[in-house]
């Protein structure tokens, strides 16, 4: 079990899927929220959820809603009031999306690490994955500036600081279920999985 934070990203928007993406049954669980949420806690010893609002999940589970005060559905908002809440000096981030990222894939990431590092992310040769990796408390501040400047592109904040990447060859681990045609996709290597 790795001792770092994972925080599970579930507070988005999913304007691209048309429905709420971490509300979609996945394998044998009601939600692809609830599969990542068992899944993870397999791997790290705590696992919290970062959304919006928790009463739309049927499950328990160490849920972090969004300050009230940020309305924007950006992973900004989750991110200042995860430091501000759980009071960590890192955690490892991962969006709800991505159910096939495994051990061998996290473990990579959190060896990648440094005391100098302000993020460990993952990149493939697609290009980087900016809600795969660990994030340190040295880029509050930044957070917090991004949110007041309404700017919430995690790349750019990423190419301006210290950033380490851990580079994976083979890109499947990494699908990422934008659109309703990567969900289908998924659930069809899921039968084969």
């Amino acid at each position: 079990m790795l001792d770092i934070p994972c925080v599970l990203f579930a507070g988005g928007k999913s304007s691209r899927m048309g429905k709420d993406k971490s509300l979609l049954p996945f394998a044998t669980f009601t939600t692809l929220t609830e599969y990542q949420y068992v899944r993870l806690s397999q791997i790290f010893s705590t696992v919290y959820i970062s959304c919006k609002d928790a009463s739309k999940f049927s499950f328990k589970a160490n849920f972090i809603e969004d300050d009230k005060s940020y309305t924007v559905f950006a992973p900004t908002a989750g991110f200042v009031t995860l430091f501000n809440t759980l009071h960590v000096k890192e955690f490892f981030a991962l969006s709800v999306d991505t159910p096939f990222i495994t051990q061998k894939e996290i473990e990579k990431i959190v060896l990648a690490n440094s005391a100098n590092a302000d993020a460990v992310i993952a990149k493939t040769d697609e290009g980087i994955q900016p809600l795969c990796g660990i994030y340190t408390k040295k880029l509050y501040n930044d957070f917090l500036k991004m949110l007041q400047e309404n700017n919430h592109k995690l790349g750019q904040l990423l190419k301006n600081t210290r950033t380490t990447y851990a580079y994976f060859p083979d890109t499947k681990p990494f699908l990422n279920m934008n659109y309703p045609k990567d969900y289908k996709n998924a659930l069809e290597i899921l039968r084969h999985y």
